[in-house]
């Protein structure tokens, strides 16, 4: 007994099966996980290690070589990049894409053992090297927290005892708080007076370094009980400090008569954070892995709602970035999207098959799209934003299945045949060439799912739920649609001439005699077209991944290196004043010295500078952007000269960087600067789509080198140490301790008034202390002057090897693929010096690198679906018929997204492939259709036009409802141009299916044409 007609005969499996779908549809609806973009794993460490007084070669020379060189010797490693800053060293391990997220714990804890060994060669002064592998947690429900009126104490305050609630909430794996004020105790010294006492740095340090220190004070044993001593408490308070004494030469000293002690914000902090200019810092939350991300963020939503209670009238929460709201909205709208298109499918079949059929056919898709979300959530596979599209990339392949079997059994039915037998007939012609094709569409779509990059990882959520939804949809048309069939067509007692003699049936099979009559010129033409349409591909714009639809963009600015944070942050503020004045913007977001806590997967945060500042502009709509940053651009660049300044769109998926960029590597900084300059030269001259020319390793920056006399140094008993001790205390002065509050450690600062403020010229009026003489002297007396150079203070090596990039951006709406033709043949002719290489990097080498990657897994899926079909006929022949057509797919691709403009992005690629494996499932059922056919004794010409009549509404409706149930993605500017790929390419598809695949089997089967042809003539003698 077949499938089908067990289905009907034992009604109560199936409908434990339907029932079965759309109840754990609807649990899956209620506990699937959801997020906003599939997650995937940055593979990324980050190590960062301290060398104070180092210049940047110093540090990339002696520090990030030795750790660089160690941890290479890994085999995980992809590659490894550093970038080197004076005093801090930060190398950037990039872990090879083929392992997967569940062997990274061991790969890290391997790493932290190769870092460990290699701070045995790192120079004394190096302190110890941090390891983050957390680099990629992402912060989603995100915040900003304003406080006026509050001292920054009371602002600690506050942050801690949010933190500390928050991560109590459930579902909560980390807090991450940025932006809080620095303090500092200063202990501002009168250089005159300790000068003249001969008082030395190290006795006022040694005296405010214990001031509050931990230290053990032993214990006594009393009736058999140990009992601990206390060690006596240190001053806890600013006061306290200041009435410190100071013992020297058997005197006793108030540090009140030798120094001024103040706490007040640091003068030069690392970061500053304000919102809609208001100083704040930020709160950001992370939930768990596999969590529910909407219900966690509700949640943290519903405490912050009550813990506001207890908090100061004044404090503000304002959301930044809320990734609960974003995926709730994206995936309540995209779900309707689904209904939509799952909606029209059915209307489209009413209209052609009837209202039985389109009942049949559209309880059989949304059995299979509740069935498929039933089996993700079971599977663990989350409702995103890749997941949810795969099920409308998938709807075609859904609905054709569905419709082969209605369709066959409304004709049978039609002709007098029992339910069970029309469900036999059609599952014994059919059930099998249908899962072949459909194990063919799903494998069409397995080189990126199973590809071990970054975009696979993104994307294996297409792979996985276009399996899951195929594999259903062909079990639900073989046992729910008979069973629905059963009860809903009605037994007719047609003849059989008269099911296909409609006039759209009886022109179709005209045109189509005409076209076996002429095939050779049918064959030309096709080859024309698909020639002439393959050159038109080429016009297409290229994209990696399209612009988000998240209403947020950026502005990225920076000022020359050694600018001040301070200067940055007045350069911001005029910027925040021009937006605050615009109805268009909901909300701006400043981040000075550096970039925000990853809230979104795809969000890359640039290094921490203190020459660098970033806002996150947030607009009420979409469309407001690009007027919007236009203006902005306009106003930013002719305000702010002084500094780089650029705007740039939030982009779906993996990726990020420059949109143009390319390296230069070798020994020399002279030489890789004076290729960066060439190369920036040549982009000039190649394009005027260019704008925002930069190298990462920004401008040299004057510094002062002080030129040390050694033999009179020596004399006077003074060392370098001793130099650059009394330069660090007349300037920015020296930390010697940390005062104690709660469980804040404030530094404190000795410090020489506000000599720094003097730009230098004070320098060689400097006391220096020298333990030998008990006295100071000038620092002129030891060192025969000062000089100043400008040096490279942001070194960036790339596999150890110290190496350059130019950047470049393009114009919005400006494709970075188009300018990269225009400007690559100009760049790769520049002259490269023996022992120095070229790469490109930015969007070229993202796309690149994916598309190597699925190219990689595409020859083994490829392999697969040409055994399928092989196997399937037992044939060459039907299949070679049904591959030729797949070349020809390009055809109506080219023709859509050159009409309406859009790129072919990497979700076109999505749809081209989906495109394929729907005109594969429909050459396969068509051809195994003329050979059953043909197996019945037909003659040869009119078993091609009888099978492909009968083919003709399955064809055309499949096409037809996958087409319309595209039209609610045209407005997803994720989805668009795979939607255009899809209607486009499935129209001219269906024409290829309808008449190129007969005329091509009509030609291949020489002999049974010609004994066609003479049966036929012999008829008419």
């Amino acid at each position: 007994m077949s499938i089908a007609r067990a289905s009907i005969d034992k009604a109560l499996i199936t409908w434990l099966l339907m029932l079965t779908c759309l109840l754990g549809g609807v649990w899956g609806f209620a506990t699937i996980g959801r997020l906003e973009d599939p997650a995937f794993t940055l593979k990324n460490a980050i190590i960062i290690t301290q060398y104070p007084g180092a210049s940047a070669e110093q540090v990339a020379r002696e520090v990030s070589e030795p750790i660089e060189s160690e941890i290479q010797k890994m085999g995980e490693i992809d590659f490894i990049t550093s970038s080197n800053k004076p005093g801090v060293s930060r190398v950037s391990v990039n872990i090879d894409m083929t392992y997967d997220g569940d062997e990274l714990p061991a790969i890290w804890n391997k790493l932290r053992n190769r870092v460990a060994d290699a701070q045995r060669n790192l120079p004394p002064e190096a302190g110890t090297p941090i390891v983050n592998d957390t680099f990629g947690d992402v912060f989603g429900v995100f915040y900003a927290v304003t406080a006026p009126g509050f001292t920054d104490a009371e602002v600690h305050e506050i942050s801690e005892y949010l933190r500390r609630e928050l991560l109590a909430v459930e579902g909560v794996a980390d807090v991450a708080v940025a932006g809080l004020p620095s303090e500092a105790v200063y202990v501002d010294a009168r250089t005159s007076i300790i000068t003249n006492l001969g008082i030395g740095p190290q006795a006022i340090a040694g005296a405010l370094s214990n001031t509050d220190s931990r230290t053990q004070a032993g214990s006594v044993t009393r009736n058999g009980q140990d009992v601990r001593i206390q060690a006596p408490e240190g001053s806890d308070t600013v006061d306290e400090i200041a009435n410190l004494t100071i013992g020297i030469g058997g005197e006793v000293i108030d540090l009140l008569d030798l120094a001024t002690v103040t706490r007040s914000r640091v003068d030069e902090p690392t970061e500053i954070i304000r919102f809609q200019g208001q100083d704040a810092f930020t709160l950001g939350v992370a939930g768990k892995a596999d969590l529910n991300i909407v219900e966690v963020g509700k949640r943290v939503d519903a405490r912050l709602d009550e813990i506001l209670h207890d908090v100061p009238a004044g404090v503000e929460l304002h959301p930044i970035y809320q990734q609960h709201v974003v995926v709730d909205e994206a995936s309540n709208a995209f779900l309707w999207n689904l209904a939509m298109s799952v909606a029209i499918v059915v209307i489209v079949l009413a209209l052609f098959m009837g209202w039985r059929a389109s009942i049949v056919v559209g309880a059989t898709l949304l059995l299979t799209v509740v069935g498929t979300v039933f089996l993700m959530a079971i599977f663990g596979i989350e409702m995103e934003r890749i997941s949810l599209g795969a099920l409308i990339i998938a709807m075609g392949m859904l609905v054709d299945n569905a419709i082969v079997v209605a369709e066959g059994m409304q004709g049978d039915m039609a002709r007098g045949k029992s339910a069970g037998d029309a469900a036999q007939d059609v599952a014994s012609k059919t059930q099998v060439p249908l899962l072949g094709a459909t194990v063919i569409g799903i494998m069409a779509f397995a080189g990126i799912g199973l590809s071990p990059d970054a975009t696979g990882e993104f994307l294996f959520s297409l792979f996985a739920v276009i399996g899951i939804s195929l594999l259903l949809s062909w079990v639900l048309a073989i046992t729910a649609t008979p069973l629905l069939a059963h009860y809903l067509f009605k037994v007719g007692t047609q003849g059989e001439g008269n099911l296909y003699g409609g006039p759209l049936f009886r022109a179709y099979r005209a045109t189509l005699s005409a076209a076996l009559t002429l095939r050779h010129l049918v064959i030309l033409g096709l080859i024309g077209v698909t020639a002439t349409c393959y050159i038109g591909f080429g016009q297409v714009k290229q994209q990696f991944f399209p612009d988000s639809n998240t209403p947020l963009f950026y502005v990225h600015y920076k000022l020359p290196q050694g600018a001040s944070i301070n200067q940055v942050s007045d350069d911001m503020a005029a910027l925040e004043d021009w937006l605050g004045a615009r109805d268009d913007v909901a909300s701006v977001t400043t981040f000075i010295g550096g970039g925000a806590t990853r809230f979104m997967l795809t969000y890359a945060p640039e290094e921490a500078l203190p020459t660098y500042g970033h806002l996150i502009i947030r607009t009420d709509r979409l469309d407001q952007i690009p007027p919007l940053r236009a203006e902005l651009e306009a106003f930013g660049r002719a305000t702010l000269t002084s500094g780089e300044f650029r705007t740039e769109r939030l982009a779906f998926g993996p990726g990020g960087g420059a949109p143009i960029a390319v390296r230069f590597s070798g020994p020399d900084p002279v030489v890789l600067r004076d290729l960066a300059e060439q190369a920036e030269t040549a982009l000039i001259g190649a394009s005027d789509q260019l704008q925002d020319l930069r190298t990462d390793w920004r401008e040299r920056e004057l510094v002062i080198v002080p030129r040390f006399a050694d033999e009179r140094a020596k004399a006077a008993g003074v060392g370098r140490d001793d130099l650059a001790q009394a330069l660090q205390l007349g300037t920015d002065g020296m930390q010697v301790g940390y005062y104690r509050e709660a469980d804040r450690l404030i530094p404190i600062i000795v410090r020489a008034g506000d000599a720094r403020v003097q730009g230098g010229t004070h320098l060689s009026d400097l006391p220096v202390y020298s333990d030998a003489a008990g006295a100071y002297l000038p620092v002129a007396q030891i060192v025969d002057g000062f000089e100043w150079e400008a040096q490279n203070t942001f070194l960036v090596r790339r596999d150890r090897v110290p190496t350059i990039t130019v950047q470049a951006g393009v114009p919005a709406g400006v494709n970075a693929a188009t300018v990269f033709t225009q400007i690559r043949p100009t760049v790769e002719a520049i002259a490269l010096p023996e022992g120095y290489k070229m790469e490109w990097g930015g969007e070229y080498e993202n796309s690149t690198d994916a598309q190597a990657s699925l190219g990689k897994q595409l020859p083994l899926s490829l392999i697969i679906m040409v055994l399928i079909s092989v196997l399937l006929f037992g044939t060459i022949r039907q299949p070679v018929i049904i591959w030729l057509l797949v070349p020809m797919s390009v055809n109506g691709v080219a023709l859509g997204l050159l009409g309406t403009g859009l790129p072919f992005s990497f979700t076109a690629l999505l749809g081209l492939l989906s495109l394929s494996g729907m005109l594969i499932k429909n050459g396969i059922v068509l051809v195994e259709e003329i050979d059953l056919v043909r197996a019945e004794g037909v003659p040869f010409r009119q078993a091609v036009l009888d099978a492909s009549t009968s083919r003709l509404r399955p064809v055309v409706l499949a096409a037809a409802t996958t087409i319309l149930g595209m039209i609610p993605l045209l407005s997803d500017a994720f989805f668009a141009s795979m939607a255009v790929t899809i209607m486009g390419g499935l129209g001219f598809a269906s024409i290829l299916t309808l008449i190129a695949a007969p005329v091509f089997y009509y030609s291949f089967f020489p002999k049974a044409r010609k004994e066609d042809a003479a049966a036929r003539k012999a008829a008419r003698a």
